[in-house]
């Protein structure tokens, strides 16, 4: 088993091409992607045309979410409004229609046992989950109510491993969006090996950083947002 995960694209198109060509040249059995697929980027209906083709299983994160119903929630900080009302605008029938039936919830059934995938927390993609930060015995429940030992839970935008007796939960990363310190597409890698173990990398990936800051500029969306994908972080 080769299994690519990738998480929180954001609209970024270069980003995504980037970590697709490299998980093909890594021999990858299965794509996973789990949201965020749109928000923030440049490149919404190409983000979600490409995965579409590619026929890649995706998951929601939150901004997929109030871009696909319009919905009332809880306001967010910063530009997300800004980018999350462009980003409806620029989609179509289709676009919308591939959102609005995406699943809450990816499984994916390992040799030694079920990984499943979501954004956020199992109940809702915007509540996330400090994996870093919870009791082992949280996330042993939470691996316990998804009747999984694996979880792949974006939502930090760093990536992130962490073993609980025999449970083992992973942030991606963010393939558009980093916010680790260093800029570049995150990916993550699952293989197992002849004695049953699952073995994990995570990469770093660069991508043309110039056409998505352009292609931001040339759609008036907020400058720092340039800055991002340079530093691979929020600007202090």
């Amino acid at each position: 088993m080769r299994l690519g995960i990738i998480a929180e694209i954001h609209a970024n198109l270069p980003a995504l091409e980037a970590a697709l060509e490299a998980l093909r040249k890594e021999g990858v059995e299965q794509v996973l992607a789990v949201g965020d697929l749109v928000g923030y980027g440049p490149h919404p209906r190409q983000v979600i045309r490409k995965l579409d083709r590619e026929g890649i299983p995706c998951v929601p994160g939150a901004a997929d979410l109030r871009v696909a119903y319009a919905l009332p929630a809880r306001p967010r900080e910063g530009v997300a409004e800004t980018t999350i009302a462009w980003t409806r605008e620029q989609l179509g029938q289709r676009e919308l229609h591939f959102l609005r039936n995406l699943r809450s919830r990816h499984r994916y059934e390992t040799p030694v046992g079920r990984l499943m995938a979501f954004h956020g927390s199992p109940e809702d993609p915007e509540h996330k989950i400090d994996l870093n930060e919870a009791r082992p015995q949280e996330i042993l429940k939470m691996l316990e109510s998804i009747r999984s030992r694996y979880a792949a839970v974006a939502g930090k935008h760093i990536p992130f491993r962490r073993v609980v007796h025999k449970g083992v939960v992973y942030d991606p990363g963010s393939v558009g969006l980093s916010l680790g310190g260093e800029p570049g597409a995150d990916v993550l890698i699952l293989e197992d090996d002849i004695h049953g173990e699952i073995h994990h990398r995570f990469l770093k990936l660069p991508y043309d950083y110039g056409q998505v800051t352009f292609d931001l500029a040339a759609w008036e969306l907020p400058e720092v947002l340039a800055e991002v994908v340079r530093q691979g972080r929020f600007p202090q």
